[in-house]
């Protein structure tokens, strides 16, 4: 399985952008798709995952109610949206494949990453 994630870029404290990442090769049924970020000098934290159902999806506290992730079971995409964004939430976003959870143990196979970068 191959990811591919796109979206990053600069933006103004406030702003909002769309990474998505979509998945190709030898993809498999009902699996989750989620997102994690790492920032310089941290540990790599998780963002949010989605169930290959929809009905199931979990968000960092550091993100409820600004980010929303979303995906397109027939183009095997997953997408997040990132509203109100903030300058601590500049990092290196990057997807993943693989169980449903929140530890970057679930996953199996990881995109290149995207930058975000959030200026004041």
């Amino acid at each position: 399985v191959q990811l591919q994630a796109c979206g990053g870029g600069l933006v103004q404290a406030g702003g909002s952008l769309r990474l998505s990442c979509a998945a190709s090769g030898r993809t498999f049924s009902r699996a989750a798709m989620g997102w994690f970020r790492q920032a310089p000098g941290k540990e790599r934290e998780f963002v949010a995952v989605r169930s290959w159902s929809g009905y199931s999806t979990t968000y960092a506290d550091s993100v409820k109610g600004r980010f929303t992730i979303s995906r397109d079971n027939a183009k095997n995409t997953a997408f997040l949206q990132m509203n109100s964004l903030k300058p601590e939430d500049t990092a290196v976003y990057y997807c993943a494949y693989g169980r449903y959870g929140s530890r970057a143990e679930d996953y199996d196979y990881w995109g290149q990453g995207t930058q975000v970068t959030v200026s004041s």
